[in-house]
């Protein structure tokens, strides 16, 4: 970890360790019955990715296509139903295998018609085995696509969190953000939320827009407060490249980048002067609100089962996926290469990473520091037996010395205030230098 790589607030957002940019094609291709004949399979999550969404916005680099030709929604539908049975198949025998968590995301899995919604909780249930009513169950949704009859569904079926895309309350800003919309459509939208009485409502809100100031940023947190949200997520606008934002920024802003932390500080405060409690950088709870489950994705043990051809899967030797990209036209490609796949194809794994010890103790530790809890010395001490001062000394040293590691918590290791503020720099200072060459070789597409 050098100087450099804690200079910028802002350098990645760490929600899983290694990013799909440092996986490659897996020449073997492993049967997914080896893979994961060893792996514990009674605590499992289960995740399923609808690669769809109504528009793009402009700060988005998540793997979605914008609308779909008629039948694509079916016929990719068909093709999770294929990989279902396929990656069922490959778990073993029934009474081995049980799921604790659940999410549907994307995307915007909201895209689907309700009957749609219905078939892919069908997938989940009936072919995977999931217990959609048992366990804490989180969809993603967009305002424009969050109407009655799909949150109708959703509720019935169980799901116990919706997370709405908002990212501003302000229509100049969502314009300027590449999102088209109003706010009398989002309060729309959330009034149906409230009504489906899904328990947990999580609304996810942008600083950093172009135009943006304390008071606009206040006027969203209000907008967002005056519905007694479960949840926020705060999110710092990053512009990615093959972005639709990508061509107005060049190179370092450190002005953008002040900006970005005076935003995060003051969102902070007034979160917390509100009754929210903080999870991590990003993620705020209200203090009586019910728990879901592992924060920020942070899944530090292994055992995620992805489905959709966006999606990952976690063994403690492999991660593992399909092809990637941002670009348009490479997302299509993608898309249509996953929906013409026979179900034989899904038996295998195609892209991936392989988990060393080092690399796991690495993720276990970044994605355990990224929480405002931190980790628990014991519970590193546990699975790894070591420490992670044996482990990772030099780079726990810089964070130190920067004022980004607590000093009172003898049992644990724990941010700062200012760490926390700081954790898309602290993410990416852990990475392995082999996970960051990759990262650095991936070609953009």
């Amino acid at each position: 970890m050098t100087t450099a790589q804690l200079a910028g607030p802002y350098q990645h957002y760490v929600y899983a360790y290694p990013h799909k940019t440092a996986y490659r094609r897996l020449i073997d291709r492993p049967r997914l019955r080896d893979l994961w004949a060893a792996e514990p399979k009674d605590a499992l999550s289960l995740y399923l990715h609808i690669p769809f969404c109504e528009v793009r916005c402009g700060f988005c680099n998540l793997f979605t296509r914008i609308g779909a030709p008629e039948g694509l929604t079916g016929a990719y539908l068909d093709a999770l139903e294929r990989q279902a049975g396929a990656v069922r198949e490959a778990l073993g025998e029934d009474d081995e295998v049980r799921f604790a968590t659940a999410a549907f995301g994307g995307g915007t899995p909201t895209f689907l018609t309700a009957a749609e919604l219905t078939r892919l909780c069908d997938i989940a249930e009936h072919r995977m085995g999931a217990d959609l009513r048992a366990v804490p169950l989180s969809v993603e949704a967009s305002p424009a696509t969050a109407t009655a009859d799909r949150l109708g569904v959703l509720a019935e079926r169980g799901a116990t969190r919706l997370s709405l895309g908002v990212q501003s309350f302000v229509d100049a800003e969502a314009r300027a953000a590449v999102r088209p919309q109003r706010r009398a459509d989002v309060e729309a939208a959330l009034a149906r939320v409230r009504e489906s009485r899904i328990p947990v409502l999580n609304i996810d809100l942008i600083y950093g827009i172009d135009g943006q100031t304390e008071q606009t940023w206040r006027h969203s947190l209000d907008a967002a407060l005056a519905w007694r949200p479960e949840e926020l997520y705060l999110y710092p606008l990053y512009v990615r490249p093959l972005t639709g934002l990508d061509r107005r920024r060049t190179g370092p802003d450190s002005a953008w980048d002040e900006q970005r932390l005076r935003l995060y500080r003051a969102g902070r405060d007034h979160l917390l002067a509100h009754g929210y409690t903080q999870q991590s950088m990003r993620m705020f709870r209200r203090a009586d609100a019910p728990h879901q489950g592992a924060d920020d994705y942070a899944c530090q043990t292994d055992g995620m089962i992805g489905l959709g051809c966006g999606a990952r899967s976690y063994t403690a030797g492999l991660h593992y996926s399909f092809d990637y990209a941002v670009g348009m036209h490479e997302i299509r490609a993608i898309v249509d290469d996953y929906v013409a796949r026979p179900a034989a194809d899904f038996a295998r794994a195609e892209y991936g990473r392989r988990m060393d010890g080092d690399e796991s103790r690495r993720r276990h530790l970044l994605q355990s520091l990224l929480q405002a809890d931190g980790l628990p010395l014991e519970d590193y001490r546990a699975r790894f037996g070591s420490d992670p001062a044996g482990d990772f000394g030099p780079e726990l040293a810089r964070l130190g010395d920067r004022g980004w590691l607590a000093d009172d918590a003898p049992d644990a290791l724990r941010l700062t205030p200012e760490g926390l503020a700081h954790s898309d720099a602290v993410g990416p200072a852990l990475f392995s230098q082999a996970v960051r060459a990759a990262m650095t070789a991936y070609d953009r597409k």
